[in-house]
């Protein structure tokens, strides 16, 4: 795979459909782009929430080469993701739990760096060049690269939008200090289309192509610790860990596909998870269950924090005895406070009983200061 051959660029393609990537293209590393002002002015906005790493790496995370000056070349890989079924439709099965598609087969960081890895190895033995590889855990702007290589664009929703996978696309880059062929970058294909924008929820986009993570279901399961403001707990529904309504939506889905890697195909227990028996679970059996999961990132009582506030919108008084009636004695305060006010939505009168035991006990302050906040409390 000499990069001084013409024919490097088919010869790049064939190699990473071998190694069961979807797409790849190749940009420059090296040059400034306005992606960095756009995240500066999500940053300065307080956009990102909680993920104060965000704002920490954000020297870094400007360009490529400040993350590693040596870079020059891209190549950005892509895998397809694609659901077997619609995500929209468990929205209604409100006494199961809605997992966010990109989690429910195997972490897709383990799936998509084995991968990367293979093909940085194979670059540097055939072209000598020097090689770093990045999935998703480094301060890298992998979407706005993955438009500049061609793979697709960045969508009024701010995830990548591909013309021929649709929106479920997993990213991956190789920067290199080779001198490489670059691609054509995509243009913006979203036209007057506002789908993403309207099906969210809380609102969670203030503009086109603007994100307030902290509206953000995906963001209030998944990185916002302690406890969820009152003004999101209706609107999560049944959704236990992320939110795809905004990819789901997006009309170019209908050139989705299934994914080729079964690894990203949905577990079957993880497809439609009963939300009481989820409640159950203590932290040995979490990691169990989610072991190779995304899912097991958050920790349990993040997680069952989540299923509490979704058993409160099931409307399903099955799920009072014995689910949230043993999680008002749960040893976290977020997960007994959670409890407490899901007892208050689905069965008020028992919630009454419990109220003075639970709700005001001196044992939990951060119950007590937080939940009581909530005007139904």
């Amino acid at each position: 795979m000499s990069t001084s051959t013409s024919d490097f660029r088919a010869q790049l393609t064939l190699k990473t459909q071998r190694l069961g990537f979807d797409c790849v293209g190749i940009c420059r590393a090296d040059e400034a782009w306005l992606a960095s002002d756009r995240l500066e002015r999500f940053v300065e906005a307080g956009y990102h929430g909680q993920m104060g790493w965000m704002k920490e790496t954000l020297s870094r995370r400007r360009s490529p080469t400040a993350l590693w000056p040596e870079a020059r070349s891209a190549v950005v890989v892509g895998l397809n993701y694609g659901p077997s079924d619609d995500p929209m439709s468990k929205l209604t099965e409100r006494s199961l739990g809605n997992i966010s598609v990109y989690a429910q087969g195997k972490d897709y960081h383990d799936v998509l760096k084995k991968r990367l890895k293979q093909l940085a190895r194979d670059f540097v033995a055939e072209t000598g060049a020097e090689v770093k590889v990045f999935v998703d855990t480094a301060p890298l702007m992998e979407k706005p690269l993955a438009q500049k290589a061609g793979l697709g664009w960045q969508g009024k929703h701010t995830n990548l939008v591909s013309r021929d996978l649709g929106a479920w696309l997993f990213l991956g880059v190789m920067l290199t200090n080779a001198d490489l062929a670059v691609d054509a970058p995509e243009v913006d294909h979203c036209g007057s289309c506002r789908a993403c924008l309207d099906i969210c929820p809380t609102a969670a986009f203030p503009a086109p192509y603007q994100l307030d993570a902290r509206r953000c279901l995906s963001y209030l399961t998944i990185e916002h610790k302690g406890v969820i403001p009152v003004e999101f707990r209706t609107a999560l529904g049944n959704r236990i860990y992320g939110c795809d309504d905004c990819l789901a939506i997006c009309p170019w889905n209908k050139f989705s596909q299934l994914a080729r890697q079964q690894d990203l195909w949905a577990r079957a227990e993880l497809k439609r998870p009963n939300l009481g028996d989820l409640s159950t679970l203590d932290d040995a059996t979490f990691r169990e269950i989610f072991s190779g999961s995304p899912v097991k990132r958050i920790g349990r009582n993040r997680f069952v924090r989540n299923v509490l506030l979704a058993i409160a919108n099931s409307a399903d008084p099955t799920l009072v005895d014995p689910y949230l009636l043993n999680r008002l004695e749960d040893p976290d305060p977020v997960v007994r406070g959670a409890a407490v006010w899901a007892l208050a939505q689905l069965d008020p009168s028992r919630f009454m009983i419990e109220r003075p035991r639970h709700l005001t006990h001196e044992g939990d302050p951060e119950v007590r200061a937080e939940w009581q906040r909530d005007p139904a409390l």
